[in-house]
């Protein structure tokens, strides 16, 4: 069908269907928002991410417990998934789609973008260990699971096979965004954050954020991980993730939708707030 067809069956005048113009606003609009809150929202949202990640965590230890069931548990999981959803909380690894579309329309700097990063991932880090901790003193009879999970990818070396578990685990949650930002129905969103959950945490999957918390909680409850193995896994498996992330979703949606880029860019002045160099 020629694109002169396509404009006069569709009910826009962009190069593209109308559904992807709703979506890809949507996306930027939200995108621009998260880049421009305040230092202090970013904490708070950040630390309710990594918490409500956590309680994801606790109701897949009670699966597993009962079950013995990676994939029943990773079921379970997607409770954190939706309670992130539904809190517009902040989390690391769903930063690489919305607010880098975003970026690429000119709506903030690729500095406000590396800032929304590093204070997610830091306030989502801590806000794991806080409700770890309250896991780890409130069920103790989780303290060998929480060890046996912990030691699958904290012993894990570096390999061709983790670093695609890793590129894996950028991507889904980043599709899992890609999805929710495509619907306007919350019941779609949560069936899509439960799907995400099952194949996260189901099939084991490494996410820089969910895993540390396992890990976290090995480390309270008395496992032989040290700080120095979790930060030579979580080094590798962060960078991973980013590039599952920006290169297997984002930037095929970037394409996808390059026409929108393109116009939304050129109506666009560049962020005031970014560095200039003499």
């Amino acid at each position: 069908m020629s694109e002169e067809r396509r404009r006069e069956l569709g009910e826009n005048d962009l190069p593209v269907e109308q559904h992807l113009q709703d979506a890809f606003e949507s996306t930027m609009e939200e995108g621009a928002e998260r880049l421009h809150r305040t230092f202090r929202s970013l904490v708070i949202t950040g630390l309710f991410g990594g918490m409500e990640i956590g309680v994801g965590v606790m109701a897949y230890l009670a699966v597993l417990e009962e079950t013995d069931s990676h994939l029943l548990a990773g079921l379970a999981f997607g409770i954190g998934f939706i309670a992130v959803l539904l809190a517009h909380s902040e989390l690391f690894t769903e930063d690489f789609h919305i607010p880098v579309m975003a970026l690429v329309t000119r709506q903030a700097s690729i500095w406000r973008l590396l800032r929304l990063w590093a204070v997610t991932l830091v306030s989502n880090l801590a806000g794991g260990l806080i409700i770890m901790w309250l896991v780890v003193q409130a069920f103790p009879q989780w303290h060998g699971l929480l060890g046996e999970t912990a030691h699958h990818y904290a012993d894990a070396p570096f390999s061709l096979q983790t670093a695609c578990l890793a590129l894996l685990g950028g991507s889904t949650i980043t599709l899992m965004t890609r999805m929710q930002k495509g619907t306007d129905s919350e019941i779609v969103r949560v069936v899509a954050a439960i799907g995400g959950g099952f194949l996260l945490a189901g099939l084991q999957l490494f996410h820089s954020i969910l895993d540390s918390l396992f890990i976290f909680g090995a480390m309270m409850s008395g496992a032989e991980i040290t700080v120095l193995q979790w930060l030579g896994w979580f080094g590798y498996t962060v960078v991973f993730n980013v590039l599952g992330g920006l290169l297997l979703v984002t930037a095929l949606r970037i394409v996808r939708t390059k026409e929108l880029v393109a116009h939304y860019r050129d109506q666009t002045p560049p962020d005031p707030d970014a560095p200039h160099h003499s």
